[in-house]
């Protein structure tokens, strides 16, 4: 147990100690999308997917505080859609085809990765850039072809993917909170 929480520990101190631009610059596309009208679409893979349905969550309920509900979305959570989507075109495609069907220029496409190598999030972000949205990745490892595709870019570089799920965990409670500062204060 104490060397979970020590390792837990020094990698989320490692995280503190990098520059904060990314994660302040992904709350601020995702505030200035939302403010516009737009929406965020998060997706990801097995815990990562979970912690897309938990962003999407907080944003519409909401985190800490009361403000008005927001336009967030996980394309993890339909199952018919994904599975249709796996059968008829590839799982490669289960997020480019949602991205193409219901994003529009305006939205942000936040996908999360812990290998930085999830084909389908790639996919998923790919669409989104082709399309004219903002594009914002959480990776772990050394980021991928994940971290690449993206416009903003937040890594957490560890190959332990349970330590990096803990630390992704963290980092989008804090983009929430951030976001959801900015909405109590209009």
């Amino acid at each position: 147990m104490r060397s979970t929480l020590a390792d837990t520990i020094a990698l989320h101190e490692r995280v503190k100690a990098n520059d904060p631009k990314p994660v302040l610059d992904a709350a601020a596309a995702i505030v200035e999308a939302l403010t516009r009208g737009g929406t965020l679409l998060v997706f990801g893979n097995g815990g990562s997917a979970s912690d897309a349905q938990h962003v999407a969550a907080e944003l519409v309920g909401r985190f800490e505080r009361e403000r008005r509900a927001l336009a967030a979305i996980a394309l993890t959570t339909d199952t018919s859609v994904l599975t249709s989507i796996g059968n008829d075109y590839a799982f490669d495609r289960v997020f480019a085809r949602q991205v193409e069907a219901i994003g529009k220029r305006g939205d942000v496409a936040f996908g999360i990765s812990t290998s930085g190598v999830s084909p389908n999030v790639v996919s998923g972000l790919e669409a989104a850039r082709a399309r004219g949205l903002q594009t914002i990745a959480l990776t772990g490892r050394d980021g991928g072809a994940v971290g690449r595709a993206a416009a903003i870019h937040i890594n957490v570089p560890s190959d332990a993917t349970a330590r990096v799920q803990e630390v992704h965990r963290t980092l989008l409670h804090v983009i929430c909170d951030i976001v959801e500062q900015a909405f109590v204060q209009r």
